[in-house]
């Protein structure tokens, strides 16, 4: 910010090529617009800084880093889905996991080749009527609610039978 004396030389500036451009025509105004601007002081550019993924920021990293942050947390057991949102910083898309899978079916957006899902990818099991859903860990195992009891990690998602597939890494959402 300006103090305001030097705020008001540049008034005084601005208005008399003001008139300037209007005695002399906009060639000579613009001349003398340099003297108009309060000179700049150019600072270094900032470098470009590496941000870490956050847990919940709606990236894969930050999907895994939310699980991994509550390891052995029970409070969320029955609900996967919701667990699996959260992870992406969002709740309240998809009512279960089973129709999760079958909106990523529908979207044309599930996996069923038997290919290892990507990290962060939402991996399916068809384990009761709600289905079960967890995020990949982009190395053929995944984290998510009821292993062990609790959130955890598996190394295979044949940890659970009834292996349906996965949806791309992103934020939930209807399509």
């Amino acid at each position: 910010m300006l103090p305001i004396n030097n705020l008001q030389e540049v008034l005084v500036n601005i208005r008399r090529i003001a008139r300037l451009a209007g005695a002399c025509g906009v060639g000579a105004a613009l001349a003398l617009a340099p003297l108009a601007t309060p000179a700049v002081v150019a600072e270094p550019a900032p470098q470009a800084v590496q941000v870490a993924a956050a847990p919940g920021d709606g990236t894969p990293q930050g999907a895994i880093e939310w699980y991994k942050a509550r390891i052995g947390d029970s409070s969320l057991e029955g609900y996967c889905e919701m667990a699996a949102e959260n992870a992406y910083g969002t709740t309240g898309v998809w009512p279960s996991a089973i129709a999760h899978w079958n909106g990523a079916v529908s979207a044309g957006k599930a996996h069923t080749d038997g290919s290892t899902p990507p990290e962060g990818a939402f991996v399916y099991w068809n384990i009761s009527q709600y289905g079960h859903v967890g995020i990949a860990d982009g190395k053929g195992g995944f984290y998510a609610t009821s292993v062990g009891g609790a959130i955890g990690h598996a190394d295979d998602v044949s940890y659970y039978d009834n292996y349906l597939g996965w949806s791309d890494p992103q934020v939930p959402g209807r399509g």
